[in-house]
C-alpha cells in the first residue's frame, strides 16, 4: 500500500492490506493506530494474552504474521493510550464479526467463485431501463418457524431462493438492502455500524452473502446496499477513540455527535477518506454488489444536516472524490443519495460542479404524494397541484421515487393506513395511487410490505404478516402491484424518465373533479394514464390522444380481480375522433397503451 497515497485520502484498497489476511498456513494482521503506545492481537489463538505487534511502514502501523491463527478464530486488537492504559478493539478492516452479542473480528478468507460474468457485461445504471427497486430488511423479511432450537434468521443462502422467486414474480429487478454490515444493536436496522467491511453475522458468512448476490445475478436481479458513510457506532469496542485519540471522528463533542447519538466522520482527514472509499470498493469489488445507497447525504452536504450551519466542504469534497473514484472502476454500478435537502447538482456530474451520485431520492415527491392521499377528498381541488409539482423541478436531478421504510415505522402508519378513510376505502386509493407513482417519471422504490397492503408498521424484530394474504382484499391487492410492476418492465415509455419530450401532462387542469392525465412517450408506443382521485364518478370524461392512434386497456386499477367493482372486460371508454372517452369510478385510474395506426 501506498501510505502517503493513505494520508492524502486517495487510496480505495486499503482492505488489501490492513485488516486479517489469512495466507492458507500463517494470517498477517495489520492495523494502522498512530497515537497508541503499543499494539498487541489477542484471540482464540492466543488464550486471549497479549502478542505484541510490531511497528511498521512509518511506526503508525503495527503488524505481526502469526502460523496459529487460523479461519474462523476469534481476535482483537488490545491498543494501549499514552498512558499505558488499554481497551480491546475489534478489526476495523476485519472482513467477519462473532454474533451479537459477542463483539470480536472472525478471521475468514474471501474465497468464492462468482458465476455472474454474463450479468456484470451486460450491467448497466439504469438510466434509460426499468429500474423497479424493492427495498429488503433482510432479517424481517421472512423468519424461521418459531420452534425450539430454531435459529433467528435465515442465513444469507438458505433465504436466497425464496427472496429471488418472489422478487422476480412480483415484477422488480432490483433489491436493496438496508445495511449489511456489521453492527451492534438489532434496534438500529444497520446504520450504527462497528464492522465497515464485515457482513453482519446474523445472517451468515461472507461466501454466503456473495452466494446471495450471485444468484441474484444468474436470475438478471440486481442487487443495491445501504452504505453508511457519514457516522459510525459509539460501541468502545468499534472505531470511537480508536488509538486512544479520536482518531476518526471530530476531536470537539459539537461536530463529533449528531442527532442519531453516533459519531461523525471527519471527513477532511485522509485516512478516514480512505477507509470509507475503501468500504465503499469493497462491497461492489468483492462482492459484486450493484449500487450503493448513501445514507443521511443531507449530512454530509451540510455540518450535522443543519442548513443554517453552511456546507461541509469537506465533506462534499470527500464524497465527489469518492463517487468519481468508484464510477472509474466501476462505470456500470448506481449510486444513490438519500438526501433529503434542496441542494442543487447531486446527480449532476463532478465536471460539472455536482457531486457524482447517478441518482437521489425524491423526498418532496413522497411526502406532498401521501400528504394528498391522507387528506379529505372534499379538499382535494385545494390541494390539487400537490400532484403536478414535482414535474416543474423533476428534471434538475436524476431522481427515484421512494415509499421507503422511513414512511412506515415511528408512528407514521403504513402506505395503505395512511389513506384516506375506513378500511374498504383504502385499497381503491392505494391502488390508484401506485398507479400514479408508476406513470410518473422518475425510478421506482417500494418497501417489502407495502405490496400487500401491511397494516402494522414495520418492526425489525418480526417478519412481515404473510398471514394478511388469507384476507381477499391484501391477496388482491398484491395481484395488483404485481400486474403493474410488470406493465412497467414491459413498457419502454415508462423507462425514459429523464428526457423531458417523454413526459406530457394530458391533463392537469381538471382542478374540480381532482382527474389527471399522464402520457408518457416513446417510439413503441406511448403510455396514457388517467386518473380518478375524488369520491364521486366522473361521467363522460375526455381526452385527446390523437386520431392517428389507436388504444389498447393495459390496466384498470377497479377491476374486480384486484377488489373493484368493474368486472373485467367491461371498463367503459369509447374513440370519438381524436379524443378517448370514459367514465371513471370514484379512486380508480386506467392504463392505456397507444400505437400508431398502420
Amino acid at each position: 500500500m501506498d501510505i502517503y497515497s493513505f494520508y492524502r485520502g486517495e487510496n480505495f484498497d486499503v482492505y488489501e492490506f490492513l485488516g486479517a489476511h489469512f495466507m492458507g498456513r500463517t494470517t498477517i494482521f495489520r492495523t494502522y493506530a498512530p497515537n497508541a503506545s503499543a499494539v498487541s492481537v489477542i484471540g482464540d489463538f492466543s488464550g486471549w494474552t497479549d502478542i505484541p505487534m510490531k511497528p511498521t511502514a512509518d511506526g503508525r502501523f503495527y503488524e505481526i504474521e502469526l502460523s496459529e491463527a487460523k479461519e474462523g478464530m476469534r481476535y482483537k486488537y488490545r491498543i494501549y493510550d499514552r498512558s499505558g492504559k488499554f481497551i480491546d478493539h475489534c478489526d476495523p478492516y476485519g472482513y467477519s464479526s462473532e454474533l451479537r452479542p459477542g463483539t470480536c473480528s472472525v478471521i475468514r478468507s474471501l474465497r468464492y467463485k462468482f458465476g455472474d460474468s454474463r450479468w456484470m457485461k451486460k450491467r448497466t445504471d439504469c438510466r434509460s431501463r426499468p429500474l423497479n427497486i424493492y427495498e429488503v430488511h433482510l432479517g424481517s423479511w421472512k423468519k424461521p418457524q418459531a420452534e425450539e432450537g430454531a435459529p433467528e434468521w435465515y442465513n444469507y443462502s438458505e433465504i436466497a431462493d425464496m427472496l429471488i422467486d418472489y422478487v422476480e414474480e412480483y415484477g422488480y429487478n432490483y433489491i436493496e438492502f438496508m445495511p449489511l454490515s456489521e453492527h451492534p444493536c438489532d434496534e438500529s436496522w444497520g446504520y450504527q455500524i462497528t464492522g465497515f467491511f464485515a457482513p453482519t453475522s446474523r445472517y451468515g458468512t461472507p461466501q454466503q452473502l456473495m452466494e446471495l448476490v450471485d444468484k441474484c445475478h444468474r436470475r438478471n436481479i440486481g442487487v443495491i446496499m445501504d452504505f453508511v458513510p457519514v457516522h459510525f457506532a459509539v460501541d468502545h469496542y468499534g472505531l470511537t477513540e480508536y488509538d486512544g485519540t479520536r482518531l476518526y471522528e471530530f476531536p470537539d463533542d459539537d461536530a463529533s455527535y449528531n442527532e442519531w447519538g453516533s459519531r461523525n466522520f471527519m471527513h477532511s482527514k485522509g485516512e478516514v477518506r480512505s477507509f470509507l472509499q475503501s468500504a465503499a470498493n469493497y462491497w461492489l469489488t468483492m462482492y459484486h454488489f450493484d449500487g450503493l445507497r448513501m445514507d443521511a447525504v443531507r449530512n454530509i452536504i451540510y455540518w450535522n444536516g443543519q442548513e443554517y450551519r453552511g456546507e461541509n466542504r469537506y465533506a462534499m469534497d470527500f464524497v465527489r472524490n469518492m463517487n468519481t473514484g468508484l464510477k472509474t472502476r466501476h462505470p456500470s454500478v448506481i449510486l444513490a443519495a438519500e438526501d433529503s435537502s434542496a441542494y442543487p447538482k447531486v446527480t449532476k456530474p463532478v465536471n460539472e460542479g455536482g457531486l457524482g451520485f447517478d441518482y437521489k431520492w425524491d423526498l418532496g415527491w413522497m411526502h406532498d404524494t401521501l400528504e394528498y392521499f391522507q387528506s379529505s377528498p372534499m379538499y382535494r381541488s385545494r390541494d390539487y397541484h400537490k400532484l403536478t409539482f414535482s414535474m416543474l423541478y423533476f428534471f434538475s436531478e436524476r431522481f427515484i421515487l421512494p415509499f421507503s421504510h422511513d414512511e412506515v415505522v415511528h408512528g407514521k402508519a403504513t402506505i395503505v393506513q395512511k389513506m384516506n378513510g375506513d378500511y374498504e376505502n383504502k385499497f381503491p386509493q392505494a391502488r390508484a395511487l401506485y398507479m400514479y407513482m408508476t406513470a410518473h417519471s422518475g425510478k421506482k422504490l417500494n418497501f417489502m410490505g407495502n405490496e400487500f397492503g401491511q397494516l402494522r408498521e414495520w418492526d425489525a424484530k418480526r417478519e412481515q404478516d404473510w398471514d394478511m394474504l388469507k384476507y381477499p382484499m391484501h391477496d388482491s391487492f398484491r395481484e395488483y402491484i404485481k400486474t403493474l410492476n410488470h406493465i412497467y418492465l414491459k413498457y419502454t415509455a415508462l423507462h425514459y424518465d429523464y428526457d423531458p419530450t417523454n413526459f406530457e401532462w394530458a391533463d392537469c387542469n381538471s382542478v374540480d373533479s381532482c382527474i389527471y392525465a399522464i402520457r408518457r412517450k416513446s417510439a413503441g408506443g406511448d403510455i396514457l394514464t388517467v386518473l380518478n382521485l375524488s369520491d364521486w364518478c366522473k361521467f363522460d370524461y375526455s381526452v385527446i390522444i390523437g386520431s392517428d392512434y389507436k388504444e389498447e386497456l393495459l390496466l384498470d386499477s377497479d377491476w374486480n380481480k384486484y377488489g373493484g367493482t368493474t368486472c373485467e372486460g367491461e371498463t367503459k371508454f369509447v374513440r370519438a375522433n381524436d379524443r378517448l372517452i370514459m367514465d371513471i369510478p370514484p379512486f380508480s385510474g386506467r392504463m392505456f397503451l397507444l400505437k400508431h395506426k398502420k
